[in-house]
This record gives C-alpha cells, sequence and structure tokens, in this order.
C-alpha cells in the first residue's frame, strides 16, 4: 500500500464515539449492558466486597493480592502518604492562591512540585520498576494534598496522615481531624473502589495521550486533573445535589424539570455518555444510600423515579437514567464531605486509575497524533498589503 494512502485521515464520529483507539488490559466499560469490570472482575462486586488497597493492587499488578501481598502493599503505601517538606510549605499559598477555584486548582501545582521534588523522571527514560515507584507515590499522596489543601482553605491547620488506617478511613480523617464512623468508611470505600477507572473517559484519555509522549507521570495526572475539573465530566455530583435543592419538594418535580428541558439545559445526575441502561454505579450507590435511610435518600429516589418517567416522555428515543453522581452526591452528603470536595474525592479514587492506564500506556513508545480536518478560509490567499505605519 502506498504511504499517502496507507496514513489517509479516517473520518471519526464528534468526539470520538465508538472509537477504539488502543487495547488495554485494565478494564471495560458494555454500556449496552449496564456492567463494566476492572481486570476480570465485575467493579461493582470488588467494591461491595473487597477494600480499596486490594482493588489498587489489582489494578497495579493484573491480580487480586493474597493476605501478605495485600499487608506488604499497604505498608508500602501507607508510608508514602506524608508529603515532602518542600511540597508542605508550598500548600498554604497554594491554598489562598485557589480560594475560590477549590483543592483541584491547586492540586495540579503541587502535584507538579511533588513531581520534581521527588525527581519523577520522563516514563521514556526510566524502567518499569521507576514507573511503578512514582506512581505509589503519586496515588499515596493525593488524598494528602487534596485535604490538606481544603482545610488550609478554611482557615484550619491539615491533619497528618495515620499508617494505621486504610486508604478510605485515613482520607475521612484527614479531612475531619476525627476518626470516622465504619459506616461512612464502608460507604466511601465503596463508593471509592467504584470510580477507580471508567475506560477511556476524557481524563484517562488525557492522562495517556500526555504519556505517550514520553513526559513524566506527574505530568499525565496534572493533565487528567485538568480534563476531570470540567462539569461535563468530574464536577457533577455537587450539582445534582444543587439541583435537588433547587426542586425542594415532591410537588415542584415536574415543572422543574420541564423548564430546564424546554430551556436546553442538561439535567445534572442523568444520562451518560456510554451507558444505555441504569448505570450500574448509580444501582450500587442507591443501595448505600437507602441503607443510611432518612429525608435526603427518600426525596433522591422520588426524584429519579419521576426524572426518568418525563425524560421518556420530553426525549423520547433517548435511554436517559441516573448515573453515578446523582448517588455519589447523596452518599457523600450523608457521610459528612463538604460539597466542595466532591468532585477531589472522586479524584482522590480515580488517580489510581489514571496511573494504571499512564503505566500501561509507558509500555507502548507511540505517541498519540491524530488529525484534524480545515474548515476555514481556503489557503494559499496572499498576503494583504503592509498599511503605512
Amino acid at each position: 500500500m502506498p504511504v499517502a494512502e496507507a496514513n489517509a485521515p479516517i473520518d471519526a464520529p464528534r468526539g470520538l464515539a465508538g472509537v477504539v483507539v488502543t487495547e488495554t488490559r485494565l478494564g471495560d466499560v458494555r454500556g449496552g449492558e449496564g456492567f463494566y469490570h476492572y481486570r476480570q472482575y465485575s467493579a461493582v462486586e470488588l467494591a461491595m466486597h473487597r477494600g480499596f488497597e486490594d482493588v489498587w493492587y489489582l489494578m497495579f499488578h493484573g491480580a487480586l493480592p493474597d493476605a501478605d501481598q495485600l499487608a506488604a502493599f499497604t505498608a508500602e503505601t501507607a508510608a508514602l502518604r506524608r508529603l515532602p517538606d518542600a511540597v508542605r510549605a508550598a500548600l498554604p499559598a497554594l491554598a489562598r492562591a485557589g480560594a475560590l477555584a477549590g483543592p483541584l486548582a491547586g492540586l495540579r501545582t503541587a502535584l507538579s512540585l511533588l513531581g520534581a521534588t521527588a525527581g519523577f523522571r520522563p516514563l521514556y527514560d526510566i524502567d518499569a520498576g521507576r514507573r511503578r515507584a512514582d506512581a505509589l507515590a503519586a496515588c499515596a499522596a493525593v488524598p494528602t494534598l487534596l485535604t490538606a489543601l481544603h482545610r488550609l482553605g478554611q482557615g484550619l491547620p491539615p491533619i497528618e496522615p495515620r499508617a494505621d488506617l486504610g486508604h478510605a478511613a485515613n482520607y475521612l480523617y484527614m479531612l475531619t481531624g476525627q476518626e470516622p464512623e465504619p459506616d461512612r468508611v464502608r460507604a466511601i470505600e465503596a463508593y471509592l473502589i467504584s470510580t477507580i477507572d471508567h475506560g477511556f473517559n476524557a481524563s484517562t484519555f488525557t492522562a495517556r495521550v500526555i504519556s505517550s509522549t514520553g513526559a513524566d507521570l506527574a505530568a499525565g495526572l496534572v493533565g487528567a486533573i485538568g480534563a476531570l475539573s470540567g462539569p461535563l465530566h468530574g464536577g457533577a455530583p455537587s450539582r445534582a445535589l444543587d439541583m435537588l435543592d433547587a426542586i425542594g419538594t415532591p410537588d415542584r418535580i415536574d415543572a422543574w424539570v420541564r423548564e430546564q428541558v424546554l430551556r436546553g439545559d442538561r439535567i445534572m445526575g442523568f444520562g451518560h455518555a456510554v451507558y444505555r441502561t441504569e448505570d450500574p454505579r448509580s444501582r450500587m450507590l442507591r443501595g448505600i444510600a437507602e441503607g443510611f435511610g432518612g429525608p435526603l435518600v427518600e426525596f433522591a429516589v422520588q426524584v429519579e423515579a419521576r426524572v426518568e418517567e418525563l425524560l421518556a416522555e420530553l426525549k423520547p428515543g433517548r435511554e436517559l437514567h441516573a448515573n453515578v453522581e446523582l448517588y455519589a452526591g447523596v452518599v457523600m452528603e450523608l457521610c459528612g464531605l463538604p460539597r466542595e470536595m466532591f468532585t477531589p474525592t472522586f479524584c482522590a479514587a480515580r488517580v489510581v486509575g489514571w496511573s494504571a492506564n499512564i503505566l500501561e500506556q509507558a509500555e507502548d513508545s507511540k505517541i498519540i497524533r491524530p488529525a484534524a480536518r480545515y474548515v476555514g478560509p481556503p489557503p494559499p490567499q496572499p498576503l494583504p498589503a503592509v498599511a503605512d505605519r
């Protein structure tokens, strides 16, 4: 085949929907079935029956750990939670600078500093063992960075991590300064596990594009965080709760939804780019929320049922169901997390999935370099004469 023909552009659908760009051993999302998995296991089953460190190990090593492997891995990652002095010293200024933007804005800069301080080198120049070490250091540090930035932004001192607590319990402890109740730990741990990875979403794809250049691991994570910060990606859990607040009472559901749809606005917490059935994460988190019970849960369930009916009426032919954000927000609210920490909490889990994808991408030396179709004025056109100056 001639070179020009072999390299001819291929038209792709808007947003690259349905386009397969690589192979992965990390997992997949089967939207038509309402199912997704990490490696060879159901992600929901892992979330309900395993701990965060188990699944972190699975994503990095390809198999679930035995008891000895889990103990060693838990100790290894717990020892990496404390921040280098240079990073700790910079956090107050980052918290002040990001007072309005929130902890994710500060995290981008803090991760860059962590990478420089820890000596992260380009993925292209280091072996698999060093890449893994960098990934573990970054994943272990992110919860410490996020909680410290949040507390400093509230005028509170950061809480040092505790090596005797598991990943989820330590996160809640660093956020509040109090050892959390076991039911809250289990609920947040299930949420964290359920959001570790989810196919080639925008932030994961961003991380892999950056990593395909051979850049260091921190660069890939910073790019992923930038993608996650968008309200159409990870920024919806708090907005879904804002929606419940705006509706207020069951008798207002119909009028509120109809107004939003007629105005062309999106109903936050409903619809998904991949799922054409109920989001399995939503189903799992609804069950966790119902285990807590209370007025917020009852109202969320009422809103979910009625909104789905109205969307079926107002947008016929489209499968629009509650997605992970609706009940993620409810669960985090019930567990005492402030709304400004909903998306950062998502990030504290997804950093493991991003890192696993970065490590996998680093095995392939081919840079990701797609093409675009130019649709501007036809070139080349003559330059206009330079006006007298």
